[in-house]
């Protein structure tokens, strides 16, 4: 073998064994960088979850305290609730109380009235007392509640405020009332209870223009008194 050919088989040893050598210093680099930034990157990493930590607790406290709110809410709402409830049903059962207080004098006049019968030799003097007292409730009722009382022999019948339970064909050139059974009430202007009333109808021997001259007759007639 010459010695050139010895000569470039030494140099491509030397050769092999630099470039062998550089990959080892590079991979060692490589790998404390890859450490580096491993740890970095770890670091990184748990400052992250740090924070997320915190918003999640503070959602949580959110949460809870609009939670709260919405129990006293909905506890607040019931017992408004319960109140309302309780105070309209107090209002209804003692709605009356007034109008019950009034009667109570009628009441007691009426058992005084009982007692003084059960010894009474005169009945006028009962008939009396009793009248008294239902004038005396009438003229409350009538006077603090507004209650009228309505129905009377001759009046014009009215099917909204009257209550037929019977007629009869007579001389009249309208329907009237021929009998009142039951007086009907109204508070202030609504009916609260019909009359019951018999009714008479014309018979066809009364005409209205008839009707009217009698009516005017019998006006003029007060008039001249």
């Amino acid at each position: 073998m010459s010695e050139e050919v010895k000569q470039e088989e030494q140099d491509e040893k030397e050769t092999e064994i630099d470039v062998n050598a550089v990959p080892e210093e590079s991979t060692e680099s490589q790998e404390a960088g890859d450490e580096k930034s491993s740890a970095e990157g770890e670091a990184g990493a748990d400052g992250e979850k740090t924070d997320a930590e915190k918003k999640i607790e503070e959602l949580e406290k959110e949460v809870a305290d609009l939670k709260d709110k919405y129990l006293r809410s909905v506890a607040d709402f019931q017992n408004l609730r319960k109140r309302s409830i309780q105070e309209k049903q107090e209002t209804y059962d003692y709605a009356n109380t007034s109008l019950l207080k009034d009667l109570l004098d009628s009441l007691d006049n009426f058992d005084r009235t009982v007692e003084a019968a059960a010894n009474a030799t005169d009945p006028k003097s009962i008939a009396d007392g009793v009248s008294m007292i239902n004038r005396s409730l009438v003229s409350m009722l009538e006077n603090k509640y507004n209650l009228a009382s309505y129905g009377e022999v001759g009046d014009a019948f009215d099917p909204d405020i009257h209550e037929a339970i019977g007629k009869s064909d007579d001389p009249v050139a309208e329907p009237v009332l021929k009998a009142v059974y039951l007086k009907g009430y109204k508070l202030k202007d609504r009916v609260i209870r019909h009359a019951k009333v018999m009714v008479s109808m014309p018979d066809g021997s009364v005409k209205a223009d008839e009707k009217s001259a009698d009516d005017k007759a019998a006006s003029d007639s007060e008039k001249t008194e």
